[in-house]
């Protein structure tokens, strides 16, 4: 991220979360009935209520009955909704009001945006960074790279609509330029379209234009993700070196081999299981076929689970309009998920997978103060993890439920 973009650490006072169930980590033993205080935007401790002592003037939130884990990471949103477009001419109020219905009101504290149109995304981070905006930490890769031809069928008319222009790249060597140029511009990974959906057609990127721009985000030191729509896509995210595969691809059965190949490449999943939900409604399915499409993502992430893979959760916001994660996490239970694997999903597995892992994803002295209060125990019941009461990023309150 550009130095411009650094968070300015503007805080509010001291906060002290009292009586709280605080899950610290996946892997960690609940503490029950504890409290959290929070300094300069950093867990100052954490610990059982009789342990901990709360300083004269700091804001206290009654939290007994309450659950708390570290914020939400969500690994597939897109800063392309209409209402965030063109936000040089929208109010601080606007944008702050999209961004809770869309993220902080499920306790999302940082985002990776996995496609928008860059320059606007680093003028809405930058106005959260100075306090103008509440919003989660955004990071981003901007413009996404699809191949000549490739502009997805689904994009062109939203793109014209809204006088948005993506390139689509011709050459390794016009993606290499790119890759670097947004590098530059503040992007922090790189998103390859290594399938694109076109009206009568599943275009697929060549494996050595996929292989260039990863390699030269990786050089960068950027992560790179892959949208797929087949097992062809797949083919050439694992060949080509992709580290997070943004979706599952429901169309087609995996072979026993993916998730293990998949594995062994070090690749992550995103699973976006609503999303096919979202898509079969647009092609008005029947809701048993509806059901056995989406069942087939959830055997797809179940198997990747399985075999050891590292699961992100996401959801494919702003470009699906279905902001209520309730339903994701029931799906990602029925796949085969734990408790402990869907938080891990939410929280150590992105902060690792980023390079987050020395202050963010666990509750911890030193750690960010990103945190979210939970009005349910989602060890009991995986979809109250969107029963979001507050939710805390560097120890300022960006969503309180009324």
């Amino acid at each position: 991220m550009l130095p411009f973009f650094a968070p300015l650490k503007i805080h509010a006072s001291d906060l002290a979360l009292v009586g709280a169930k605080i899950y610290l980590s996946p892997s960690e033993p609940p503490i029950e009935g504890g409290t959290i205080l929070v300094h300069g935007g950093h867990v100052a401790s954490v610990g059982p209520i009789a342990e901990i002592k709360v300083p004269p003037g700091t804001t206290v939130i009654d939290c007994k009955g309450l659950v708390v884990t570290a914020g939400f990471w969500n690994g597939h949103v897109h800063i392309f909704l209409p209402g965030l477009l063109h936000s040089e001419n929208l109010s601080s109020a606007q944008i702050t009001s999209e961004l809770r219905e869309m993220l902080t009101r499920w306790g999302f504290t940082t985002v990776f945006d996995i496609a928008s149109v860059l320059q606007n995304t680093n003028l809405i981070r930058h106005r959260i960074a100075s306090g103008d905006v509440k919003g989660p930490q955004i990071l981003t890769v901007g413009e996404p790279f699809w191949m000549k031809g490739g502009t997805p069928i689904y994009v062109k008319d939203f793109l014209e609509t809204n006088h948005i222009s993506i390139p689509e790249v011709e050459s390794s060597g016009q993606a290499k330029k790119r890759v670097r140029q947004q590098v530059r511009d503040g992007a922090d990974g790189i998103k390859i379209f290594a399938n694109s959906i076109e009206s009568n057609e599943i275009l697929t990127m060549p494996l050595d234009l996929a292989e260039a721009i990863a390699t030269e985000g990786h050089r960068a030191g950027k992560p790179v993700f892959a949208h797929v729509s087949n097992d062809k896509g797949i083919e050439v995210a694992i060949q080509s070196g992709v580290d997070i595969l943004a979706h599952t691809s429901p169309e087609d059965q995996w072979g026993p081999s993916f998730p293990q190949r998949m594995v062994a490449a070090h690749m992550a999943l995103t699973p976006t299981l609503t999303l096919w939900d979202f898509e079969a409604k647009k092609e008005n399915a029947s809701p048993a076929d509806t059901e056995r499409f989406i069942g087939r993502a959830a055997e797809q992430l179940g198997a990747f689970y399985q075999a050891g893979g590292q699961v992100l959760f996401g959801t494919d916001v702003g470009y699906t309009d279905h902001f209520d994660t309730s339903e994701e996490f029931k799906w990602m239970s029925r796949a085969g998920m734990s408790f402990q694997g869907i938080l891990a999903s939410l929280t150590t597995n992105q902060a690792q997978r980023f390079g987050y892992s020395t202050h963010s994803g666990r509750i911890t002295k030193g750690f960010d103060a990103d945190l979210v209060v939970l009005s349910a125990d989602p060890a009991q019941d995986t979809s109250a993890f969107s029963k979001v009461r507050y939710t805390i990023r560097d120890g300022d309150i960006i969503y309180a439920e009324k």
